[in-house]
């Protein structure tokens, strides 16, 4: 293996909307020591981010109470981990040169509403009728609107544009979801 160490990250979507799961997929280097994980957590809305120590091979899930959301009853209730652009940074010594940093737009929320439409739609295996068909193609434009999100937010690199395409997602699957507005 090269004498050096190649950080990676996987951040899974989970539809738990309590967890937001991190597994290290590094490669590390047989000739040097890994020494000072981290693992650095700016939630969205946070300028200073969270610190979460870790060993290497790590596979966790986080909850609110474990990023500082939630401060009572952690042993009793999980609050839910809000959707937004996590900036995730994981770095081992020198904490300074040996990082990996990675935008994560969590979509968990969104796509747990878009799954409970689509359950309501009760799609069958039959060419749908006409006005279901309509909305049906509306959902599917609503997904792409989520998919395109997080490919500005992860792969892109444009955070503003992932969160505009993430609010207009958000808007027409809550015209879906609710058409009166009092839901």
């Amino acid at each position: 293996m090269a004498d050096k160490h190649i950080l990676s990250l996987e951040i899974p979507t989970v539809s738990n909307c309590g967890l937001l799961c991190i597994k290290d997929t590094s490669q590390y280097s047989s000739e040097l020591a890994v020494d000072c994980e981290e693992l650095l957590i700016t939630l969205p809305g946070f300028s200073v981010p969270v610190l979460i120590k870790v060993d290497k091979d790590f596979d966790m899930c986080l909850t609110a109470c474990t990023l500082a959301l939630q401060k009572e009853n952690c042993g009793n209730s999980q609050q839910d981990i809000p959707d937004g652009i996590y900036v995730i940074k994981y770095s081992v010594s020198p904490n300074a040169k040996v990082y990996v940093e990675y935008n994560h737009l969590r979509v968990t929320s969104l796509l747990t509403t878009y799954y409970e439409v689509l359950c309501k739609l009760d799609v069958q295996a039959c060419q749908p009728e006409f006005q279901k068909q309509d909305l049906l193609n509306e959902m599917s434009f609503i997904r792409t609107l989520i998919d395109a999100a997080v490919a500005n937010a992860e792969y892109c690199q444009s955070s503003a544009q992932a969160i505009q395409l993430y609010t207009y997602a958000k808007q027409r699957l809550n015209k879906i979801a609710c058409p009166s507005g009092h839901c």
